[in-house]
């Protein structure tokens, strides 16, 4: 099973790169699929690839599921 993550772009390094993050760990991708990527962006990565935008309240609820699933014990 694959998962696409939501993270935000903290720096955009040229029309094909930025780096984006979740918490304190930083990662570059490709952001050549988007329109108009800036730094705030919510975006969905797969595979190092940016593949689509998020509204910051989408992003947010994605990220709670993900915090959620993270919490669950067996």
């Amino acid at each position: 099973m694959c998962l696409a993550v939501p993270l935000r772009i903290s720096r955009v390094i040229d029309s094909r790169k930025a780096v984006v993050e979740s918490g304190s760990s930083g990662l570059e991708v490709d952001i050549s699929l988007l329109d108009d990527p800036n730094v705030g962006d919510y975006v969905i990565v797969h595979a190092g690839f940016a593949i689509e935008k998020l509204e910051d309240t989408d992003a947010e609820e994605r990220i709670e599921m993900f915090d959620e699933l993270g919490s669950i014990t067996t």
